[in-house]
């Protein structure tokens, strides 16, 4: 394969994934993964596609920011969220109030938890349906605008109902982390509510595999400074987790 014929293949497996590791490129490309990180640097500099923590982003249709559909970011990178999940389910007490937000990780979270006395907060569609099942748990739905790519309730209702309550802690996810510009999404709506959630929260929990590190999406969330505590998967940088944990955030590896 030419070098020229590489560029193409790569931007478009980005642009139609979305997002996709290093290791995954060498692999379908058949070369190393050196070869491929300084690919993604040409092809960064061209504006060809932004490169993320461990991989590359596309920026494709960026002026529209479409939330990416329920059933594909529930298969995507989705053993990290299995177990990013598991251990995020290690810190729920029973009589915990908590608050779900509308991750597929969350859906997972929702999945394995336990029958035991709790009480859930959630803007997620299958993160209520899945908890309906269980007896104990207390399901407490906000309403609001469907999202329907998301399966979650958005909006000036969704966000209000947040106000008449507090829990101890809140478990979600994001599009983007970054260092400087801190949590992201996709698009306003979303960005509100989990900005809401943040802040009627003891403490934050943040689930996000190392593919959304080094990443910033479309609209800003909150700052780091606002995470407790992140969850992620064995992939993230020895660097990353150093300047993390140098901000005073507990940091998680499975």
């Amino acid at each position: 394969m030419l070098v020229a014929e590489r560029y193409e293949k790569i931007v478009s497996l980005v642009n139609e994934r979305g997002s996709i590791r290093v290791s995954e490129l060498s692999e379908l490309c058949q070369v190393t993964e050196e070869t491929i990180r300084r690919d993604l640097d040409r092809l960064e500099q061209a504006g060809r596609l932004r490169r993320s923590h461990g991989g590359a982003v596309s920026v494709k249709d960026t002026t529209i920011h479409p939330e990416i559909p329920y059933a594909v970011r529930e298969i995507m990178n989705a053993e990290e969220k299995k177990r990013i999940a598991l251990e995020a389910i290690k810190r729920i007490a029973p009589k915990d109030r908590i608050l779900l937000d509308a991750s597929s990780t969350a859906w997972y979270m929702a999945s394995d938890v336990p029958d035991v006395p709790l009480t859930v907060l959630t803007n997620s569609i299958k993160v209520a349906t899945e908890l309906s099942h269980k007896e104990k748990i207390e399901v407490i739905s906000t309403g609001g605008i469907l999202a329907q790519r998301s399966l979650s309730f958005v909006g000036p209702l969704a966000e209000r109902s947040l106000d008449a309550y507090h829990v101890d802690k809140v478990f979600l996810s994001c599009k983007g982390v970054h260092l400087e510009r801190g949590i992201s999404e996709s698009n306003e709506l979303q960005a509100r509510i989990k900005e809401r959630m943040i802040g009627m929260a003891d403490e934050v929990i943040l689930l996000a595999d190392s593919s959304k590190f080094g990443v910033q999406a479309f609209t800003h969330v909150a700052d780091l400074s606002e995470v407790d505590v992140i969850i992620t998967d064995r992939r993230m940088a020895k660097e990353m987790i150093e300047q993390l944990e140098g901000r005073g955030i507990t940091v998680i590896t499975v």
